[in-house]
């Protein structure tokens, strides 16, 4: 019998005993974003007492700068980030009307705007990026990671926290979109599922360097677009086709179309597959 290896539990342990460890409840996170998204936009019932509506902006900050605690922050300088987070919610609020009025604008599917804040995976990972964004700008880095990895676990949109996005952004359907790090969305850009905006390669020496590309406003990316580099600029008012692969960048009103072949042929009874099962 093939011996069982004995694992020494304190040498585990001690390998895990490092100083400055940040331990947040990514539960308690996922929670709270949630409920942040409810409060934003009135999502319940509740919140037609403005009096609730108020003690829920206390308990959201409070658990908020419980965050900023786990994560090794001061508690005087915790309490201020806290309230400069909230006191930009406004900001932040307004930012993301005008992007459900895109969504209202420009989906013929989307006939409400409560159904687009209840069933619309787009706009939740467009809301929950602009806020886990809001709080990268402050120096954090694993809080807003941690949410950005809530929303993409539930929409299956990948947008990192660091991401520029402009104003009036339309995700359409959403499936499979990734937005890298050092990415600059201009505003009034419409994406479609699959589209990912990345790096060309995955160097540590490119750290600290543009590694994304730049979409110009009025731009239009159709279903798995792949464009890739720090340097590629897709120009303004440009529409890049779908399943196109792009590495360089195109000037402004460009049409760029990936060229597929299909060809049809009527079979012979003969070729027709009989019990057929998968």
């Amino acid at each position: 019998m093939e011996a069982v290896e004995h694992y020494n539990t304190r040498a585990i342990y001690r390998a895990n005993l490092v100083e400055n460890r940040i331990h947040l409840d990514t539960n308690k996170v996922r929670h709270w974003v949630d409920e942040l998204f409810a409060w934003l936009f009135c999502q319940k019932e509740q919140y037609i007492s403005y009096t609730i509506f108020q003690h829920k902006e206390v308990e959201l900050r409070d658990v908020l700068k419980g965050f900023f605690l786990q994560e090794r922050i001061p508690a005087t300088e915790a309490q201020t980030l806290s309230g400069l987070f909230f006191a930009r919610l406004g900001v932040i609020h307004n930012t993301l009307l005008d992007d459900l009025n895109a969504v209202l604008e420009f989906d013929p599917a989307a006939k409400s705007k409560d159904e687009v804040l209840l069933a619309y995976p787009g706009f939740f990972a467009l809301s929950v990026h602009r806020l886990a964004h809001e709080l990268w700008k402050s120096g954090l880095q694993v809080l807003p990671r941690i949410i950005s990895e809530y929303s993409h676990s539930k929409t299956g949109i990948d947008i990192h926290p660091a991401a520029n996005i402009g104003k009036r952004f339309f995700i359409d359907h959403g499936t499979g979109i990734v937005i890298g790090e050092t990415a600059v969305i201009g505003n009034d850009v419409k994406i479609y599922q699959g589209v990912t905006l990345g790096a060309l390669s995955v160097d540590r020496d490119h750290t600290f360097k543009k590694r994304h590309p730049t979409i110009e406003n009025n731009v239009i990316l159709y279903a798995n677009a792949t464009i890739l580099g720090g340097d590629t600029v897709v120009g303004t008012r440009s529409v890049i086709g779908g399943s196109v692969w792009l590495t360089a960048s195109v000037p402004p009103d460009s049409q760029v179309f990936h060229k597929a072949e299909n060809k049809t042929a009527t079979r012979k009874k003969k070729d027709l597959v009989q019990n057929f099962s998968i």
